[in-house]
């Protein structure tokens, strides 16, 4: 058994409690600071934990500095919520879920290869992605779109012409182009944000 403190919030778990392995499950996140408690929210944090979304523990440590959690959920909503006729969601939560794949990060993949899977209805593909990487082969505009992504997200990026000709050769326009682009930097940062500030575990229920 060990110990995971956070505040003043002392939890024995066992030492398989931390989820290592890619999954479409639902998984939790654990904070390694102390979050900002809703009750104790000021009048600049309060409106940006509003609904479901601000209760977990990840936008309550985003809290602690409120002007970066503003930016951050602007640009989620507008990315992957607000550019409807451009490049199909469930392309961009691909995006998110390959970026997630590439930085190792298993809470984001989890949450995104989901929303994937709900919205191309194709969960075989999308657990043949967990599984074997953002080298697996699928049919061709997931492949160009996966491959394309990884590029981007790697540091340096190694994305180039041949990429964006493959996309286009798959049919996509230049504004659906740039939203791959666009949700990809943003999973290359959120990424980082959860890798650096937490990790994520088991449902004690599962």
């Amino acid at each position: 058994m060990s110990e995971t403190r956070l505040g003043s919030e002392v939890r024995s778990v066992e030492s398989d409690w931390r989820a290592t392995e890619f999954t479409q499950r639902r998984l939790d996140w654990v904070p390694w600071v102390e979050p900002v408690r809703l009750a104790d929210a000021d009048d600049t944090q309060r409106p940006l934990l509003a609904g479901d979304r601000g209760i977990g523990p990840y936008f309550r440590v985003l809290a602690l500095n409120a002007a970066v959690l503003a930016e951050r959920s602007a640009n989620d909503k507008e990315i992957f919520y607000g550019r409807d006729g451009e490049l199909p969601r469930a392309e961009r939560e691909l995006a998110a879920t390959v970026t997630s794949r590439h930085n190792g990060c298993v809470y984001c993949a989890s949450v995104h290869s989901r929303l994937t899977t709900g919205l191309s209805k194709r969960g075989d593909d999308v657990q043949r992605l967990l599984d074997e990487g953002n080298g697996v082969r699928l049919d061709e505009r997931w492949n160009a779109i996966i491959d394309f992504a990884d590029a981007l997200a790697a540091n340096p990026p190694r994305a180039t012409r041949s990429h964006v000709e493959r996309l286009r050769a798959q049919g996509l326009a230049d504004n659906e182009i740039h939203d791959l682009v666009l949700a990809t930097a943003s999973f290359s940062w959120a990424n980082r944000l959860m890798l650096t500030l937490g990790e994520p575990e088991i449902p004690e229920e599962a």
